[in-house]
């Protein structure tokens, strides 16, 4: 049986999704703003009320450990950009993309952007996935929407990791009872 490249990628962001949808339905609100680390990346309350996350436009050495927030806030940020270019849209700042806040409302949100790629990945054809990629490589040619779409399962799949690490740490070190 010959599976198309579509089909595929389509396989592997459904396993990587599966993968998610475990720690997703496991995650408690105390989960996002817990700190791993003296030195960590989270979101923090603006004066509006609204939540921004921690962020340098170099690479800080260390590397701050990041909170659950932040890692779901950095989803829905490249996410949200992705969806843009996908369907042709300016694409929005990273101060554009605001984190909902713990608990159902990030877990909404993720949800909801499966279900925009979803709607998204069904519309690609093969010819569509030989087009160069609007993101995150503007302008090379050597990159297709297929490179895009995998970059999106593989930057997934990686984020997926470390929330369900950082879930698994904090349940792990929590106090316990008897």
């Amino acid at each position: 049986m010959t599976v198309s490249r579509s089909d595929l990628l389509r396989r592997q962001f459904d396993l990587t999704w599966s993968l998610f949808e475990y720690h997703l339905a496991r995650l408690e609100p105390d989960d996002f703003l817990w700190e791993p680390a003296p030195h960590c990346w989270t979101v923090r309350r603006a004066a509006d009320g609204t939540w921004t996350p921690d962020w340098s436009d170099t690479e800080p050495d260390p590397v701050p450990v990041p909170t659950i927030a932040w890692l779901s806030w950095h989803i829905g940020w490249w996410w949200s950009v992705t969806l843009d270019h996908m369907a042709g849209r300016p694409p929005r700042e990273r101060t554009d993309i605001t984190w909902p806040g713990a608990g159902q409302p990030t877990v909404e949100w993720l949800r909801g952007l499966r279900t925009d790629w979803l709607a998204a990945l069904v519309r690609l054809t093969d010819a569509d996935l030989d087009t160069t990629a609007p993101f995150p490589w503007p302008d090379d040619p050597e990159y297709t929407v297929a490179d895009m779409v995998a970059w999106v399962n593989a930057e997934l799949m990686k984020n997926v990791a470390e929330i369900g690490q950082l879930r698994l740490l904090r349940v792990a070190s929590a106090p316990q009872q008897t």
